[in-house]
């Protein structure tokens, strides 16, 4: 069944009541982040960079730079490069398994960046402390309610919980069952942020009212017209449904391998004849876990600079959300946000 027609069209809202429910319900997570929309940008490798990051904080939200598979020296130019474009804040995400993580922080450390968001799991013995030692906010990816009460102890500032229908490296659980699990419980001793499918702005009001201080979205802003994405792999995404985006198979159980979801290609198949040859190499005793697990990133990291790069949508890594089905054109980041911003106001008006 389509689901044209389904959703009414934004409404104009001018200064209206839902404007000022919004910037209530948001008020947390913009003192936070420090800017004017609690919206954060999710840390898309190859696609969250200096310019996309620059133009959403430029637009009142928060840009954050996907430092992915970066060595200390490309993060340090990202970073000169991004504070040339914007002089509002913006955040850095790195991977808690990335081999140089210690010389990663000092990077953010000597250039005063004021988020640090963490993803991948626990991060290693001291990094927390590093962080927040430098001065920044931590912000942690909080999986399950267990691990949000952890990271909560180990003294992260704010958590993201992301559901499965988020791009690229997802969990198990779904966005809303994540949201009713881990808001109830802690949204009131530190801010959440909401991610995963989250694609207009009737959603992002249900998660504020559910507790949350704001949210995180990656796949609605990669067709934005400051996104560096190759033509190709935009013109993906706009021709895209929600049913395109799937998820790998992970082939032996023995691999670290975490899900990712992206749309449907040729490269489904490399991925499962590479997992293969990884584990092949481990029966062989050619390489240890950890190395198996860092050739599994470096391949994603190549396959996925294949498709936003150079345009090769056939046989490179077209990660993306569920939501993608809601990107249906090329346009500004700021008018995405507007977009954003009125629609949930209108859904906030409605409620009376």
């Amino acid at each position: 069944m389509s689901g044209e027609g389904l959703i009414a069209e934004p409404r104009a809202v001018h200064s209206s009541v839902g404007h000022a429910r919004l910037k209530e319900l948001m008020h947390r997570g913009t003192e936070f982040l420090g800017c004017e929309v609690a919206i954060l940008g999710g840390a898309m490798s190859w696609v969250s960079e200096r310019n996309l990051v620059s133009a959403l904080s430029n637009a009142g939200a928060f840009g954050v730079i996907a430092c992915g598979a970066m060595s200390p020296d490309l993060l340090d130019t990202e970073i000169a490069e991004t504070k040339k474009r914007t002089d509002r804040p913006f955040g850095v995400n790195l991977i808690t398994m990335h081999p140089q993580l210690s010389e990663l922080i000092d990077v953010c450390a000597k250039h005063g960046v004021g988020h640090v968001v963490l993803a991948g799991g626990l991060p290693p013995g001291g990094a927390i402390d590093r962080i927040k030692g430098s001065g920044a906010k931590l912000v942690c990816f909080a999986p399950a309610m267990a691990l949000a009460k952890k990271l909560m102890r180990s003294g992260a500032d704010a958590l993201v919980i992301e559901g499965m229908e988020a791009g690229g490296h997802i969990g198990p659980v779904t966005t809303s069952v994540l949201a009713q699990e881990i808001l109830p419980n802690v949204a009131k001793d530190i801010p959440v942020f909401v991610a995963g499918g989250i694609g207009r702005g009737e959603a992002i009001a249900a998660y504020l009212e559910m507790g949350a201080v704001g949210v995180q979205l990656g796949t609605r802003f990669v067709c934005a017209n400051e996104s560096i994405a190759h033509a190709n792999f935009k013109k993906a995404f706009i021709r895209a449904s929600a049913r395109d985006a799937v998820l790998s198979v992970q082939i032996d159980p023995r691999l670290p391998v975490i899900p990712v979801r992206a749309l449907k290609n040729a490269e489904t198949e490399r991925f499962a004849a590479k997992q293969r040859e990884v584990a092949n190499s481990l029966d062989t005793g050619e390489i240890e876990m950890a190395e198996a697990q860092l050739q599994i990133e470096h391949y994603w990291a190549g396959a996925l600079r294949r498709a936003v790069i150079d345009g090769d949508v056939e046989t490179g890594s077209v990660m993306a959300g569920q939501s993608v089905g809601m990107v249906n054109r090329e346009e500004p980041v700021a008018h995405i946000i507007q977009e954003l911003v009125d629609e949930a106001a209108a859904a906030l008006e409605s409620r009376g």
